[in-house]
């Protein structure tokens, strides 16, 4: 058992507004406690970075980590496992394992924060957080560990510190190439896609120098999560957006940004705001750096920031959507004659026309024992596939129109097909991406630095919302 005295930094983290170097001064004074090894793993279990601190673990650690984490049944395995006295604690980004080992008993949320921010500053000096990212800059990586880590003990995550450390240069994974003229017009004009910044141009890494891509650009990302369940009426039963706003920072000096957000931003059940369509979230909360002495009035965000990726704010609206779940779906089960299950599904895209969702997955789940599935699909970009290990059907659409409806007939033989059996069938999930789009309705009104760079830095803006999980009862 993990002692209860070593909790509270979790408590911390979850204060509305945490201060970053306070917490990572006090994490390993307050607890006592020390890292033995850190090690990056493949999906596949390849070894990709390994660092013992202490000497206080078998050689044959890695493996035995690896053997345990892919025996746990279900997709969301437990963070924390012990073996032989040593406690592994890992998460998983970008299809790695990132995982430090203890002989001691900190507080696992405190080894956690540590990975997310190690994870992080991966991200922001090598571009991308990949095995080919990790496998091309592990000399940059075994470097920021001896810069975070003494003997175990940690020293700092900051962006800010390390960046006066570190030598080795980063190697891009996709270098830029100056004969690259898709975004060129004639005689040199911009052209429509030349205003448009690549979904890769924040994927590089933050010491990049301008022969190699660099430039001095803010993005500034809008990214929702949305968790819907919707009852096999069509009611909806549970509506959940989890949203954040994350800025990464190239400029070399910024003394101050300034973010603005509708007018008609409110937070709670208060009175609302402005003249505009309302925006309202329930709860909201910021970064230790953002100053807030002009949200309240002008809903504007101030923020002094250091170069890397951090997110600036986090908020969430339960139980209301602004506006209709951008997917409805009509299915219909049935038994044929031939005795085959015959499950006929037609799709509703609710968002707006000149708006489209990308990489939608529908997943159907069928009865067991399903042998083979023949399918009917509205359009040839779609593909269906049957996989007897999951016991489900997989429907993917690339791309889906705002308003368009798209429908699928699957017919599966199904041994010993009864009334019971039919009842194995659904819910249904889809998991998808709505780019341009935040189902709030947050908007960045304006974005501006100061004070003025040094040649005119670009100034990007993206929207997106993610499926974190949307279920159908059927």
């Amino acid at each position: 058992m993990w002692p209860s005295n070593c909790i509270w930094p979790f408590r911390v983290l979850q204060h509305e507004r945490w201060n970053e170097n306070w917490v990572t001064e006090h994490i390993c004074m307050q607890c006592g406690r020390m890292i033995s090894q850190v090690f990056i793993l493949s999906s596949k279990g390849d070894h990709l970075i390994y660092k013992d601190f202490r000497g206080e673990a078998a050689s044959d650690v890695i493996n035995v980590f690896y053997e345990m984490v892919t025996s746990l049944r279900g997709d969301q395995a437990p963070v924390v496992m012990s073996h032989d006295g040593l406690h592994f604690i890992h998460i998983r980004q970008g299809g790695l394992y990132c995982v430090a080992t203890t002989s001691t008993n900190p507080s696992p949320f405190t080894i956690i924060e540590f990975l997310n921010r190690f994870a992080g500053l991966i991200k922001d000096y090598c571009g991308s957080l990949s095995e080919k990212s990790v496998k091309m800059n592990f000399a940059l990586i075994y470097e920021m560990l001896d810069e975070m880590l003494d003997y175990g003990y940690i020293q700092t995550t900051s962006t800010d510190i390390l960046k006066n450390f570190i030598q080795t240069e980063a190697v891009s994974s996709k270098p830029v190439s100056l004969f690259d003229l898709s975004n060129v017009g004639l005689f040199g004009a911009d052209t429509q896609q030349s205003k448009v910044a690549p979904s890769t141009a924040a994927s590089r890494p933050l010491m990049c120098s301008r022969d190699q891509g660099g430039k001095n650009e803010v993005f500034v990302d809008v990214i929702e999560r949305l968790t819907v369940v919707i009852g096999s009426n069509g009611v909806l039963m549970k509506a959940e957006i989890q949203g954040e706003i994350r800025v990464k920072c190239y400029l070399p000096t910024c003394s101050e940004m300034r973010i603005g957000l509708n007018e008609e931003f409110s937070i709670g059940k208060s009175q609302l705001r402005g003249y505009g369509a309302a925006v309202r979230v329930d709860e909201c909360s910021f970064h230790h750096a953002v100053k807030l002495e002009e949200f309240d009035s002008y809903r504007i965000l101030r923020i002094c920031p250091s170069q890397g990726e951090q997110t600036v704010m986090q908020y969430q609206l339960c139980d209301d959507l602004p506006s209709a779940p951008p997917f409805r779906l009509f299915p219909t089960v049935e038994r044929d004659n031939s005795g085959r299950l015959l499950i006929y599904l037609k799709l509703r895209c609710d968002l707006p026309p000149k708006s489209a969702a990308l990489s939608v997955s529908v997943t159907v789940p069928v009865p067991k024992g399903s042998l083979s599935l023949s399918q009917e699909l509205s359009s040839p970009d779609q593909t269906a596939e049957l996989q007897a290990s999951s016991k489900a059907v997989f429907w993917e659409i690339p791309r889906f129109p705002g308003g368009a409806q798209l429908s699928a007939l699957f017919k599966l033989e199904v041994p010993g097909l009864s009334s019971a059996s039919l009842m194995e069938v659904g819910p249904v999930s889809l998991s998808f991406e709505l780019p341009k789009h935040t189902c709030t309705g947050l908007q960045i009104r304006f974005l501006r630095l100061s004070p003025a760079q040094p040649g005119p830095p670009q100034r990007w803006v993206r929207y997106v919302t993610h499926s974190d999980s949307y279920t159908i009862r059927i």
